[in-house]
């Protein structure tokens, strides 16, 4: 299926797989990129020479395009910038606005520059910058999230800019492909989907936990960094929403020692990315600690299988999946689905 998204990155279907920490290694990108769609590789759980390796470990693996997703605020957001560039990386991804010199800087060098974004405004900025395109996140996808549902968000985005949009949010087969379509998008994202495939290196417990949750235990919840964080109900996002400032601070500061020892940044570091992080919220300190080392939370459950320790960031459609399939039968089946669709609409319509 060929779409302005398929052509601008060069892959066979028009899906992409996110960049979601601890999540999109280069396991599960390569898996994705060899079933023809765009793997997006996560950078921001990595350091730079981590990065460089796993940018290697993907190209070693498959020959199609992927993608890297980047924090725009980092501060080594230019050196990660320049290692992608090195490596001859087709894609940058961003969950944050990169600046218009960042988007030149990569333009310049062929990279394709996708931001995901999740306001109209939003899109409108960073199309009037440059990027080539856009992946637009409604409020049912995982992680950070807004109010506004795709199915609202996504038209006024495709009305507002003139670049190709990749619809998310709610998106785990080829019905939703087709839906998305239908409203003038050029692929869909995915995460959850993604992370529920035999090729994600998701432990089997959390698999597990998410297959067995209803849409109901997808949870919306401002108690972990003090944004609008859409993950499972799990013990640590009950206890966080039910103790108290002094007890939430005293889990905020022992869970901020344990990444710092991780990551190797001072206090005054993660104090000053966890209030970068505020986005004109008023957050506590245990919310700035939180904000701070959210990856920690993140690799607790992602990496070190421990549920009841860890937030795990969730679209709601964890609700409605019941499989785990490899990346290859994931995107042959929700391309298969997509004819399916159309063939029988074409067919109604004659």
């Amino acid at each position: 299926m060929e779409t302005a998204l398929t052509r601008l990155v060069g892959v066979r279907h028009p899906i992409v797989q996110t960049g979601m920490g601890w999540v999109a290694g280069p396991r599960l990108v390569s898996a994705t990129a060899n079933a023809g769609a765009l793997g997006i590789l996560a950078s921001a759980t990595m350091d730079t020479d981590r990065l460089r390796e796993a940018i290697r470990e993907v190209k070693s693996r498959t020959q199609a395009p992927f993608g890297v997703n980047l924090r725009a605020d980092a501060a080594d957001a230019g050196d990660r910038v320049r290692i992608m560039i090195e490596e001859g990386v087709r894609v940058a991804s961003f969950a944050l606005a990169p600046s218009a010199e960042l988007i030149a800087e990569l333009k310049e060098a062929g990279v394709v520059v996708i931001p995901s974004i999740g306001a109209r405004r939003h899109a409108e900025k960073v199309a009037a910058w440059g990027a080539d395109a856009v992946i637009v996140q409604g409020g049912e996808g995982g992680g950070h999230t807004g109010e506004v549902a795709t199915t609202v968000l996504l038209p006024q985005v495709v009305d507002a800019v003139d670049i190709p949009v990749v619809a998310a949010g709610g998106f785990f087969d080829g019905r939703g492909l087709v839906a998305a379509l239908a409203y003038g998008a050029a692929g869909v994202a995915m995460g959850t989907r993604f992370l529920l495939t035999s090729d994600s290196t998701v432990p089997d417990a959390v698999k597990a936990a998410y297959l067995a949750a209803t849409v109901k235990d997808v949870t919306v919840t401002r108690a972990v960094d003090g944004l609008p964080h859409r993950m499972l109900r799990t013990e640590l996002v009950d206890a966080l929403e039910h103790s108290g400032r002094a007890r939430t601070l005293v889990q905020a500061v022992r869970r901020a020692a344990g990444f710092r020892r991780l990551s190797g940044l001072t206090w005054r570091r993660m104090i000053r990315d966890g209030l970068a992080m505020k986005h004109g919220k008023e957050l506590t300190w245990s919310q700035v600690l939180l904000a701070a080392n959210t990856p920690m939370l993140l690799k607790a459950s992602m990496v070190d299988g421990r549920t009841d320790l860890g937030v795990m960031a969730s679209g709601q459609v964890a609700g409605v999946i019941d499989d785990l399939p490899s990346c290859a039968e994931l995107v042959a089946r929700v391309m298969k689905e997509s004819d399916e669709v159309l063939w029988t609409l074409v067919r109604a319509e004659s």
